[in-house]
């Protein structure tokens, strides 16, 4: 490894203080001659750093080259070399942005499933309070008879947060076979990935920019900003718990959909549990 004069007088520094032996020996040890390690920079650059310090407070999304142009346009001869080896001094290097690469997302037809469990919905919601502070609203829906699973409510719903969410609904719902998603971060991060292949759930991306690929979340997600967030004005986060927690129980037992017959989703399954029921007892009766 090559070292840097700088690091080579350290090497010197400690070379005489811990085996006590001459400059001259060390630097000799060292190939640095003796003018280099007595040699004091007379170079002062409290100016540049004032300049810089300013200029990045005033503009904190501008860069090296940006400052230097300014810095030449106010008067100053400072040479780039001199301005960007300060720039990186202090640490104002900003971090450049990646723009994430989603892989191949497969368009299919958006078919209802032939029974509960099959394919779930997910998908976030903004609003705010009367504060004005953000919250966010995590709804996931079973896309057989359109039933809401859970609505929840929080300031913020990191990946951890949402996997939490799903184990409790499968533990008194069932597992799906499928979570029909969009491409968000919490919905692709790695750690949520790897839990659903644990669970064997298959993750159902859409199409970026393709809301409608998630047309019964999209459905479901107009009702409730209609009927709940554009409905009240939230002082806290426990009013908007308890307005969604009620306003659930009338979608799922209540409230009809024209696409279940006129029916709510808690009626249609069972509907169609009987309705199978009978059909499969009279195949039986007409085998025997």
């Amino acid at each position: 490894k090559v070292l840097k004069p700088c690091q080579r007088r350290s090497e010197v520094d400690y070379i005489t203080t811990t085996h006590n032996v001459s400059v001259v020996r060390a630097c000799r040890v060292m190939q640095l001659s003796k003018s280099m390690y007595y040699y004091n920079s007379c170079k002062d650059d409290t100016a540049v750093i004032n300049k810089l310090t300013e200029l990045a407070e005033k503009y904190p999304r501008r860069g090296c080259d940006k400052f230097y142009d300014m810095i030449r346009g106010q008067g100053f001869n400072w040479n780039y070399k001199r301005i960007r080896r300060v720039y990186k001094l202090l640490k104002l290097n900003m971090k450049r942005k990646i723009k994430r690469r989603l892989p191949a997302r497969v368009k299919s037809p958006l078919l209802v499933p032939e029974g509960i469990n099959r394919s779930w919905s997910m998908d976030f919601m903004s609003d705010a309070l009367c504060s004005g502070r953000k919250i966010r609203v995590l709804n996931i829906m079973d896309e057989y008879n359109r039933e809401a699973l859970a609505v929840e409510v929080s300031t913020s719903f990191p990946s951890q947060a949402v996997m939490r969410i799903l184990e409790d609904v499968i533990e008194w719902r069932g597992k799906p076979d499928q979570i029909r998603v969009d491409n968000g971060p919490k919905f692709t991060s790695t750690a949520f990935m790897n839990w659903c292949k644990n669970l064997q759930i298959k993750l159902h991306y859409i199409q970026p920019g393709k809301p409608m690929q998630n047309g019964f979340i999209e459905r479901f997600n107009r009702t409730f900003r209609e009927e709940v967030l554009d409905a009240y004005l939230f002082q806290d986060l426990i009013q908007v718990r308890d307005l969604c927690t009620e306003w659930m129980e009338d979608y799922n037992y209540i409230r009809p959909h024209e696409s279940l017959k006129g029916r709510s989703p808690k009626k249609y399954k069972e509907f169609e549990f009987n309705c199978g029921t009978s059909i499969h007892s009279f195949f039986l009766h007409v085998r025997t």
